[in-house]
């Protein structure tokens, strides 16, 4: 479990995270959502170790990070960012790049990491691009190289960080699709999303934040419920449900 205990973090003299106190579920999706220039990619950047917080602690299954070397860490939880430079690499190398926390020196890989990188492409569904440069490929595809390099960690928590902007809409719905599947076979995931209909819609707990704190955290239909996107967002929002009895979301300006 990733446990935050009195968080406080903060971006030269502006405080990005103000006294963050929550306990991440185990084997769900969380999805964090709020404004922009709220401390959502500041809180999962103080989850994994890149940014040290001012105060407080952040716990992994009850150990304080600070006490983990960067390999150990990197064992327990992988990291996507919201942005990173495109390298002049194959598709494969850069899936193979999720075995470094396992490697001692001299750094050489093992035919385990070969085997458990071809199993990571393959389940994402991208070994035919496996000798592809990773600059000849679509912004979707890039995704879900990176989707495979996490899942070649082989950690019990995967962080992302609006995995799915600036993306077609099939490869929206196919890297969503990827976060359940991997939720429903244990793993950990918690990802900030711009798109609060799917952050509704796939994420078995929500974490609305604003300038720096947690305003409420709770399931989907708790959150919907309470109207608490509609006074962060300054939105009005709706639900239908399909007939397949599926809850939809979408949502309209307050004034409409």
């Amino acid at each position: 479990m990733i446990r935050l205990k009195d968080i406080k973090a903060s971006y030269g003299q502006k405080i990005t995270l103000d006294n963050i106190n929550y306990s991440f579920l185990d084997g769900k999706i969380t999805a964090i959502v709020g404004m922009n220039g709220c401390g959502k990619s500041t809180l999962l950047k103080t989850i994994v170790g890149l940014m040290s917080p001012l105060s407080g602690q952040v716990f992994i299954d009850n150990q304080d990070i600070k006490l983990l070397s960067d390999q150990k860490r990197a064992q327990q939880i992988a990291y996507l960012p919201q942005n990173r430079n495109i390298p002049v690499i194959s598709v494969g190398r850069m899936v193979l790049h999720g075995r470094f926390p396992y490697l001692s020196y001299p750094r050489r890989y093992k035919k385990e990491d070969y085997e458990i990188t071809n199993h990571a492409m393959e389940r994402i569904g991208i070994l035919e691009l496996k000798d592809r440069n990773m600059a000849e490929l679509s912004g979707g595809e890039r995704q879900k190289v990176y989707l495979a390099m996490a899942l070649a960690q082989e950690t019990k928590t995967i962080l992302l960080d609006e995995p799915t902007t600036f993306l077609d809409i099939n490869y929206q719905l196919e890297i969503l699709k990827l976060l359940t599947d991997l939720r429903n076979e244990g793993k950990t995931v918690i990802s900030v999303l711009h798109d609060i209909g799917a952050a509704l819609t796939v994420a078995d707990q929500l974490v609305v934040m604003q300038a720096g704190k947690i305003l409420m955290s709770g399931a989907p239909d708790e959150i919907y419920d309470s109207g608490i996107l509609e006074q962060v967002f300054h939105i009005k929002e709706h639900c239908f449900f399909d007939e397949h009895k599926k809850k939809h979301y979408y949502f309209t300006f307050q004034s409409e």
